[in-house]
């Protein structure tokens, strides 16, 4: 999120720049990653996570993620970067109820809509933990939601993501190749 830290960790060999504000908790943050020459992921952002819970009110989650993701992206443009070089992600628990976690995967086509990479961050999420919860409602502890993630994952690569953000490497990238095996008929 700041710009001195993307370019510090450039510098020691970072390939890519993750700003999960996506460019507007730094103003130049979009400039300095145009200088940069490196790959930025923008990601959905309505405010800081000490406030994001009060952000969560959308009449059109999707429509309204969409196009604020699509401003990020031509803000990004207009600074320079790339659009080869601009990677989109919704920012699934960001800001965002159970409900809008699941619309916003459910219309993933939605977003692909917006011609650039998409990336998926649903690792040990809330929502999982929610779906997942015992009868009397207990959310599933975070330290058991990797099998959700890596059917999220393998879902999410299934219908045209270009990458997902895990916590548990191994599991995710067998769920992801079994979905390309199934998707290809065995054939990768």
């Amino acid at each position: 999120m700041r710009s001195e830290v993307a370019a510090q960790a450039v510098a020691a060999g970072a390939c890519l720049v993750n700003d999960v504000s996506g460019g507007l908790a730094d103003h130049r943050m979009l400039a300095v990653v145009s200088e940069l020459g490196v790959p930025i992921v923008l990601m959905h952002w309505r405010a800081p996570s000490d406030q994001m819970d009060n952000f969560t009110h959308y009449d059109d989650v999707v429509a309204q993620v969409a196009m604020a993701l699509a401003g990020r992206r031509d803000a990004a443009v207009a600074a320079g970067i790339s659009p080869d070089r601009i990677v989109l992600d919704p920012g699934l628990g960001f800001a965002k109820l159970a409900i809008h976690n699941w619309a916003l995967l459910r219309e993933l086509p939605s977003l692909l809509a917006l011609h650039q990479p998409v990336l998926i961050g649903a690792s040990r999420k809330r929502f999982l933990g929610a779906v997942l919860a015992q009868p009397d409602g207990t959310a599933r502890p975070v330290s058991d939601r990797d099998a959700a993630t890596h059917a999220i994952s393998a879902l999410a690569a299934a219908n045209g993501a270009w990458g997902v953000r895990v916590h548990e490497v191994a599991g995710t990238l067998d769920a992801v190749r079994v979905a390309r095996a199934w998707r290809e008929g065995g054939a990768w």
